[in-house]
């Protein structure tokens, strides 16, 4: 008896028996479908797929966009600062910006004239002699080892509340440096640059030597130039009235820094020359 070839292993139009369902719904001679955009986009980036050189540059990256921020703000709050200022105060605040650019060209202007002196002197020796001395003199008034006069101004705090603490003491200090005195005291005590301000029982001790109010700070310098460098917006005389503290500002005909420091010899340095 013969199989009709109809039956058995191959169907009525010839296909296998064997596939299945999809290949019954998937037209012969048709590609696959392809994704679309947006679902290309959204299998590309999820789940994420980072390795750790590209977490190490996005954290690199976001520290220094914050840096940046973080700049550009207190840089605009500064520049806020200065744009509600009165008139007056910027006046003030370039005016003083110019005398100390002044300052700097005058002390340039005579340590030029120093040495063209030194250059031509007939006697360099005896001139050289004059100024070694000159300079020792001024050194001293610097290290505080002799006393000095001059014009100046007298910066008084009457402080009733002990609200006046050392870090304001040393920002008037370190404003009147700025604005060019020469020689300051607080009270009996000889300022100097290795001068320290602390805190202390209700009291600041300088260089180990405990005062109280009222802090007296004598300045030898251009009057001109110190009193306007403290009287700045927020400046040391706005800060310690905030304190409830009482400033007065004085222009003595002249002032006498007159508290001595001892010459200290230094334990290990020793001259080259």
């Amino acid at each position: 008896m013969t199989r009709d070839p109809a039956h058995g292993k191959h169907g009525p139009h010839g296909k296998h028996a064997a596939d299945g369902p999809e290949d019954a719904a998937q037209p012969a001679g048709r590609p696959p479908t392809r994704p679309t955009g947006r679902a290309a986009l959204v299998a590309a980036l999820w789940p994420p797929r980072a390795s750790r050189g590209q977490l190490v540059a996005a954290v690199l990256l976001f520290v220094l966009g914050l840096g940046l921020a973080i700049q550009v703000r207190a840089a605009g709050s500064e520049d806020t600062a200065l744009r509600g200022a009165r008139p007056e105060d910027l006046v003030r605040i370039l005016s003083d910006l110019e005398d100390r650019s002044a300052r700097l060209e005058d002390e340039k202007s005579t340590l030029e004239d120093q040495r063209a002196e030194l250059e031509n002197s007939t006697d360099q020796a005896e001139e050289a002699r004059r100024q070694t001395e000159e300079r020792e003199r001024q050194l001293g008034v610097l290290a505080g080892t002799v006393a000095a006069e001059g014009p100046g101004i007298t910066l008084r705090v009457d402080d009733p509340r002990g609200a006046v603490q050392a870090d304001m003491l040393l920002d008037a200090v370190q404003e009147l440096r700025a604005a060019g005195a020469e020689a300051l005291q607080i009270n009996d005590v000889r300022i100097v640059a290795s001068t320290s301000f602390v805190d202390h029982n209700g009291g600041v001790r300088v260089d180990d030597e405990g005062i109280r109010a009222p802090f007296v700070i004598e300045a030898i310098g251009r009057p001109q130039d110190l009193e306007p460098a403290l009287n700045i917006p927020g400046g040391v005389v706005q800060s310690l009235e905030n304190k409830q503290a009482t400033v007065t500002v004085d222009r003595p005909e002249t002032v006498v820094v007159d508290a001595l420091r001892s010459a200290e010899q230094p334990d290990y340095a020793q001259s080259s020359s």
